[in-house]
């Protein structure tokens, strides 16, 4: 049953590019990454690990962090739910839950888990959160 399931939900999910409300198939992963950007930007400021990686190996924070996943997808996770239940009563009569749950986290929260992660790393490597070594005159006067 759960493999009909996700047979099902993967056809329906690959199928539904050309169908009604296909815009957010672009529209809600752009949302999602572009909060992943400003999301990895800040840590990368912040000198934060990847956030993934952090969740993962990081207890203590992993808290904090899912909360700010929450608040950075949150809307776009739960309108990705609403489009996909008026796609699915549109075209199939009728809702399935898991298949609105598996689209609605490959929309929204893939994109973003997999952004903000990434960018925090291009942007530490372009050297966003080092922080500039200023000498003193302190300095200057003890190298005399």
């Amino acid at each position: 049953m759960l493999e009909e399931a996700l047979v099902r939900g993967w056809e329906n999910l690959v199928g539904r590019w050309g169908g009604p409300l296909g815009f957010r198939f672009l529209i809600q992963p752009a949302v999602a990454i572009l909060f992943a950007i400003r999301a990895g930007m800040k840590d990368a400021r912040q000198n934060e690990p990847p956030f993934l990686w952090a969740v993962l190996s990081n207890p203590g924070s992993r808290q904090e962090r899912l909360r700010q996943v929450r608040k950075d997808v949150g809307t776009v996770f739960v309108v990705a739910l609403i489009l996909d239940s008026i796609y699915q009563v549109m075209v199939h009569a009728g809702i399935f839950t898991l298949e609105l749950l598996i689209t609605a986290t490959v929309l929204a929260l893939v994109p973003y888990l997999v952004s903000r992660g990434l960018v925090t790393r291009i942007a530490r490597w372009a050297g966003v959160g080092k922080q500039p070594v200023h000498s003193t005159a302190h300095d200057e006067q003890t190298e005399k």
